[in-house]
């Protein structure tokens, strides 16, 4: 559950303001992914929230306020995505959508690695006139997922409005597994205006037009925001690289895990480093959190499995005992 309002007469707390679409996964666990034209035996532990709703949540669940400004819809998917969003803490900003909410496919193979079918709903329909209604506070931190800049009624409408983000409002964007669909014209204005870049491996090598895992391509990618941008790419088990507003590149660590499903765990890592940037936490330390968050996500089934802010203390202070055992401190 996300922090309870403002004191009477205190200052607004700074705020995650998501305008990333918030589905419903349907999870299927099988044994391999179908030949064409042939089926397979799924088992799955039915539909729950997804998309945007993994990234607000692990925020929320670490103590961050959180806000969603995009659509949810009317029908069972919809109930089910606001009654979450409810339990969470989370607020939402937008008024019932007409129509359902739509639903994400997660085809999940035994190495934790999945592949989706997606069908765009309510939430890929946002209303320029309640978006432009939303007013980020300086401090707020808005994220936007590259989904929103691909679906063809969501892209006109959330492209502009995040490149106009006043001064003083940080953003916060992940281009997603569709970074090489976003149309030029609505990405680079975005990533003009960007203050922190996060991506895996896979999308850093489309922005950047190299192969993954290139040294080179990570300097193009780099190349695509302003030097006062933070860029992170997500590199799985290994970690993740960060370059930080105007420095050099670095290598954070992550810690070795079996995975069991890894559906969402860059949308944890996103998570929980805003709420580490929301509340002041320096960039390599946030990072450091979001990289043991993601460790715990992946060994749970489903896309809304982020740790809370006592499970995530409880891994990191383990860790942390343990080098100081192996260091004799």
């Amino acid at each position: 559950m996300g922090p309870a309002g403002d004191p009477p007469g205190a200052a607004p707390a700074p705020r995650l303001v998501s305008t990333g679409s918030v589905v419903v996964d349907l999870p299927l666990l099988v044994p391999g992914l179908p030949a064409r034209g042939g089926d397979v035996l799924a088992t799955t532990a039915g539909p729950a929230p997804g998309g945007g709703f993994n990234v607000v949540a692990a925020a929320a669940r670490q103590g961050a306020r959180v806000a969603v400004a995009s659509p949810v819809g009317t029908g069972p998917n919809g109930d089910l995505v606001r009654a979450a969003l409810r339990a969470e803490g989370v607020e939402v900003l937008t008024a019932p959508a007409p129509g359902d909410t739509g639903v994400v496919v997660a085809l999940v193979e035994p190495d934790g690695e999945r592949t989706f079918v997606t069908t765009i709903g309510a939430e890929g329909r946002p209303r320029a006139a309640e978006l432009g209604a939303v007013a980020p506070r300086p401090g707020d931190l808005v994220y936007v997922s590259g989904y929103d800049l691909v679906y063809p009624d969501a892209a006109p409408v959330v492209g502009p409005w995040a490149a106009a983000l006043p001064a003083g409002v940080r953003l916060l964007l992940d281009p997603s597994p569709l970074a090489g669909l976003i149309p030029a014209e609505v990405l680079d204005p975005v990533l003009a205006r960007c203050d922190v870049l996060t991506v895996n491996a896979q999308e850093a090598a489309h922005l950047a037009g190299s192969e993954p895992g290139r040294e080179d391509g990570r300097t193009g990618l780099c190349s695509r925001v302003p030097a006062r941008c933070a860029v992170l790419v997500r590199l799985g088990v290994a970690g993740c690289w960060v370059r930080e507003p105007g420095g050099g590149g670095s290598l954070v660590p992550s810690r070795p895990v079996r995975p069991v499903d890894t559906t969402g765990a860059g949308d944890v890592h996103t998570g929980v480093l805003a709420a580490g940037l929301l509340a002041g936490t320096p960039l390599l330390e946030a990072v450091r959190r979001a990289n043991a968050a993601a460790a715990i996500a992946v060994t749970r089934v489903g896309g809304g499995a982020a740790p809370t802010r006592a499970e995530l203390e409880a891994v990191l202070g383990a860790r942390d005992a343990g080098r100081r055992r192996r260091s004799g401190t």
